[in-house]
């Protein structure tokens, strides 16, 4: 057990994901088998942009020295501040080289496999999110580069302990089986800290309106803040990352309003939000499927449909459901959160809410 976090004021750490991880253990097992070097750290590029070394545990062929079997590294997860149940774990890759192109990917020891639709991972694909892969991809297709290699990978990425692991998490419920999910859009693990967040965004809405800046977007996440940057063409000022404390947001609002309130998030957070919580972590709110069954049926869904977004695996699952059946089910949630928002800010404040989906598209919204 992890000790707990001290009560004192200091900067939280940051972390690395296990998409990080996975990306630092295939590179350096990769290297190994293309140039013979056994790194100890490895040296990776995140979304962003930032050089991160990354120290290995262990980076040997898998059997012996016979290269045909391929080769393996491992590093610890290190999440910072932040309460993750893989700090501390082992992420391994184990690498062999195809004479077939390209990059392929499969779960190893303490990885899941996708046996539900809904998902941003297709069923029967090992939980390793797009973002990781397409870092994965990058750094290996570099490293082919540099050493004029024109096969392929086999990469297949573990994590040890990973199968207990899962059993505290969200990912049994959503049919992600054997395993935990490798994660990660930024290859950063931003430290949850109620108190420190909540801090920053009460800092980041007061800093915009000293500015002069009387129209802000509060976003749950990168994507969101895309959206809301392309839409209205917003500086970084301007654009608050909530996180998933919007009740943060709507209440300093009332101490310190704008003109204009945009917000933004995924649909299922929003969901949320329109349900009354103000909290969109998964820790202290769920998505409540009987909810937005109800909303649809008051908005055309038959009883057959309705049925169909109870047993939905996900929020994004029953979304396209409705919208194949064409009940405006995005619509209608950012309606009852632009209810529950209405109700928080002051009345001089103008509000609206919009839903994106994972690519960053809109699937609702309410003025």
């Amino acid at each position: 057990m992890r000790e707990e976090t001290p009560e004192r004021s200091r900067p939280l750490r940051s972390g690395y994901t296990t998409g990080s991880c996975a990306t630092a253990t295939s590179l350096a097992a990769a290297r190994l088998l293309l140039g013979g070097i056994a790194s100890e750290v490895a040296e990776i590029v995140l979304p962003k942009g930032q050089h991160v070394p990354m120290p290995l545990v262990f980076c040997r062929f898998i059997n012996g020295y016979d290269a045909a079997q391929g080769a393996e590294a491992g590093t610890v997860k290190d999440a910072g501040d932040d309460p993750d149940v893989t700090h501390g774990a082992v992420v391994f890759a184990r690498v062999r080289l195809s004479a077939v192109a390209g990059v392929r990917f499969h779960a190893g020891p303490g990885v899941g496999t996708v046996t539900r639709a809904g998902l941003v991972v297709p069923v029967g694909e090992p939980a390793i999110n797009p973002v990781p892969r397409a870092m994965m991809a990058a750094h290996l297709g570099e490293l082919a580069a540099e050493y004029g290699y024109d096969g392929g990978f086999d990469v297949t990425i573990g994590v040890e302990g990973g199968e207990a692991l899962a059993l505290k998490t969200m990912n049994p419920r959503l049919g992600i089986v054997g395993g935990l999910s490798i994660l990660g859009t930024t290859g950063i693990v931003r430290p949850f800290s109620c108190s420190a967040y909540i801090a920053s965004i009460h800092q980041g809405i007061d800093v915009a309106r000293a500015n002069g800046y009387q129209h802000i977007a509060a976003c749950t996440g990168n994507a969101s803040e895309d959206t809301m940057r392309t839409r209205y063409g917003l500086p970084d000022i301007a654009l608050i990352e909530m996180g998933d404390f919007v009740g943060a947001v709507l209440k300093h609002l009332r101490r310190a309003p704008v003109a204009r309130l945009s917000i933004c998030g995924g649909f299922g957070k929003l969901s949320k939000l329109a349900c009354g919580h103000l909290d969109l972590h998964s820790a202290h709110s769920s998505i409540d499927l009987a909810q937005l069954a109800q909303w649809a049926g008051a908005a055309g869904a038959d009883d057959a449909l309705q049925a169909v977004i109870l047993a939905a695996n996900t929020s994004q699952q029953a979304l396209a459901l409705t919208h194949g059946k064409g009940v405006p089910l995005g619509d209608i949630v950012c309606r009852h959160a632009l209810e529950v928002a209405r109700n928080i800010v002051p009345p001089t404040i103008a509000v609206e809410v919009f839903a994106i989906d994972r690519q960053g598209q809109f699937v609702g919204e309410a003025k």
